[in-house]
């Protein structure tokens, strides 16, 4: 059986881990180097490193940074923010990162996702959508530039487009439940599953133990992604992988 994974994330800006509710009233966490190593050490399976605000500063990505914290872990690395062309991604991925994450710059110009996928392989391209539930209800709109301009673009439309082109994995965020604690976004991410066949990581909401085990048993998610529930040390990522073990939730421990 496949097992689930449990993937911290660190949100950057300004050489910071910062941490909001619903993308805004950002709050500085910690060290991303530091925080990075001591997730590695509480055996997270994978990690996340989003340089939040290189697009819409119209920066490249800290690559000091990426490469302090690769010297750190030993797990897969995704690295995303102010990627706008294959090199970009080259210097990530000599700078440590495994696999990088493709956003607004992938909506601006979906011929990148296929051009990384040609040159890095599928396994290599994680499709991350900031998605929002429309007014009225009916499906969800993907957001860019960190949650800040509404694209108009239907985000189940996008990332279908997404894989088609080569995304390997989907980093899914939900930005109404983003930073709240209260529960994955569940209908979204299964709207998602129901639409792809690649890996999809469920983001935004998750605040309890519970809120892990119903993204897994609901089958909406094939890894789950958190910040400040591990940042503000409210669980580390072993006390929840030892509790989804003991629902029979496959886990690597």
């Amino acid at each position: 059986m496949i097992k689930k994974r449990i993937i911290p994330c660190l949100d950057v800006k300004n050489g910071s881990v910062v941490k909001g509710i619903h993308f805004v009233g950002l709050k500085e966490v910690g060290d991303p180097v530091e925080l990075a190593e001591t997730y590695n050490r509480q055996g997270a399976d994978e990690l996340v490193f989003l340089d939040i605000s290189a697009t819409q500063e119209a920066r490249k990505t800290m690559i000091s940074i990426v490469e302090k914290t690769a010297e750190k872990v030993f797990i897969p690395f995704t690295v995303g923010g102010g990627i706008s062309e294959t090199k970009d991604i080259v210097a990530l991925l000599r700078a440590g990162a495994d696999k990088v994450s493709l956003n607004s710059a992938a909506i601006k110009n979906p011929g990148l996702i296929s051009e990384a996928a040609s040159m890095f392989g599928s396994q290599c391209v994680v499709l991350a959508v900031d998605g929002k539930l429309r007014p009225d209800g009916n499906g969800w709109t993907a957001y860019i530039h960190g949650g800040t301009i509404d694209t108009g673009i239907d985000a189940l439309d996008w990332i279908e487009e997404g894989v088609r082109k080569g995304a390997g994995e989907i980093l899914l965020t939900s930005m109404d439940a983003d930073g709240t604690k209260a529960g994955f976004d569940i209908p979204f991410l299964k709207a998602v599953r129901s639409r792809v066949h690649v890996p999809v990581i469920a983001s935004g909401g998750g605040g309890t133990l519970e809120h892990f085990a119903e993204v897994f048993q609901e089958e909406a998610a094939d890894a789950a992604l958190a910040a400040s529930l591990f940042h503000y040390g409210e669980y580390t990522v072993r006390d929840v992988k030892e509790y989804l073990s003991g629902k029979g939730i496959p886990m690597r421990l």
